[in-house]
C-alpha cells in the first residue's frame, strides 16, 4: 500500500466551509502539521480540493 505524507501549510480563514471541512477529514487539527495517509482515489480527490493550501511532502511507500 502506498502512502502520501501531507503538510497542511496555509491557514483555512477565508475558505469555504467545505474546504475546512476537507481539512479536517484529512485529519488535520494544527497548522503546519504533517500527516501520512494512504493513497486512495478518495484521499487524492479531498488533496485536490485543498492543493493550494498543502504541500505533499512525500510519496511513502
Amino acid at each position: 500500500m502506498d502512502y502520501l505524507k501531507i503538510k497542511w501549510a496555509r491557514s483555512a480563514i477565508g475558505r469555504t466551509q467545505d474546504q475546512r471541512d476537507t481539512i479536517k477529514s484529512l485529519g488535520f487539527k494544527r497548522l503546519y502539521e504533517e500527516r501520512v495517509v494512504k493513497n486512495t482515489p478518495e484521499i487524492r480527490g479531498m488533496v485536490k480540493k485543498v492543493i493550494h493550501l498543502l504541500k505533499i511532502v512525500e510519496d511513502v511507500r
